[in-house]
């Protein structure tokens, strides 16, 4: 196995994303063309790839000066627990050192993982969320 890292998004298709998303049985998955458009409309997106098989994402939206919201991280559960999101994540903290504010959500399985890597919960906010159809 041999996995390459990028930030270039040239080999992303709707397919590929959709395939990827449901791996992890994420609701987004449902609306393949919104999320392709979501994210390479995205400040940057970092990927993982075996072959031509994307296995990882994470993607940034940021207003280029203070602050980044990391929306989307995954990893196909095939390839969880060989680093495949950490090395994602480290390539993300890097490109964003310089923001003052680095923030995202997670659900309550995945915050080991995201303090390994220097998060912190932040006790005097709440996540709020507006949702659509």
């Amino acid at each position: 196995m041999s996995i390459t890292y990028t930030f270039k998004t040239d080999q992303l298709t709707k397919e590929n994303i959709q395939q990827l998303f449901l791996s992890v049985e994420w609701e987004s998955a449902s609306h393949p063309h919104d999320l392709y458009n979501a994210i390479l409309n995205s400040h940057s997106a970092a990927t993982a790839w075996d072959g031509d098989r994307l296995i990882g994402l994470a993607n940034a939206l940021s207003d280029g000066s203070m602050a980044v919201y990391f929306h989307y991280v995954l990893t196909d559960p095939d390839y969880q627990g060989q680093g495949v999101g950490k090395e994602i994540m480290k390539m993300m903290l890097e490109k964003y050192q310089h923001m003052h504010t680095k923030v995202l959500v997670s659900y309550p399985k995945a915050a080991g993982f995201y303090k390994s890597l220097g998060f912190q919960s932040e006790e005097s906010s709440i996540p709020m969320y507006v949702f659509s159809d």
